[in-house]
């Protein structure tokens, strides 16, 4: 549920990158916000609680342009990792208007990132959502590691639906803003066809 802020002439959305813990969402942020232009993008907040943590920062894509002539400012967050947060993953998903769904790739995490998505879905249902409702992108992150489920598995157990997926290496940036790029793309699309 996007924002309109009528004074600044600003559209604010919400982008939620959602995940296991350690799957790299914080890493994406961190990247994302380390190679935005100063001057287009607020402060990282950072919530740390006793064993993960939520990020939160909003920038202004020029380059992606105007919504009815309305700039779109973009609020990122992740939400925390551990399932014992989940009342924290709920109330971050309030209102969002876009997600980042980041797999770890690493076979050991294969079965954190089932249960991760599925309680995407549980929490998406609280607020009467589905996935078809919202932009959504998979990031299959930590690409570069060894033991990693191929990618046509991957596609085959989480995007059974045929999202846009992408293979990313967040710590070296690879996939990192075509995914956010992608999202964004759908969220504009979506304000547009309002």
């Amino acid at each position: 549920m996007s924002l309109i802020n009528y004074s600044s002439r600003e559209i604010n959305c919400k982008i939620v990158y959602y995940g296991p813990g350690l799957c790299g969402k914080t890493t994406n942020i961190q990247y994302v916000y380390n190679k935005v232009d100063p001057s287009t993008k607020g402060k990282l907040i950072t919530l740390a609680t006793e064993m993960d943590r939520t990020l939160f920062f909003d920038f202004l894509p020029l380059e992606l342009g105007q919504v009815k002539g309305f700039k779109t400012r973009f609020h990122l967050y992740t939400v925390p990792g551990q399932v014992y947060y989940d009342a924290s993953r709920k109330l971050i998903l309030r209102g969002v208007d876009g997600i980042v769904f980041v797999a770890d790739s690493q076979s050991a995490r294969y079965d954190a990132n089932i249960e991760s998505l599925y309680n995407l879905h549980e929490n998406l249902e609280e607020y009467k959502l589905k996935l078809d409702d919202v932009p959504f992108v998979l990031q299959y992150n930590k690409r570069d590691m060894d033991n990693i489920i191929p990618m046509e598995e991957m596609e085959q157990e989480l995007n059974p639906e045929k999202f846009p997926s992408f293979p990313a290496v967040a710590v070296k940036g690879d996939g990192v803003f075509d995914t956010l790029k992608c999202v964004a793309k759908g969220v504009l699309k979506k304000l547009s066809n309002n």
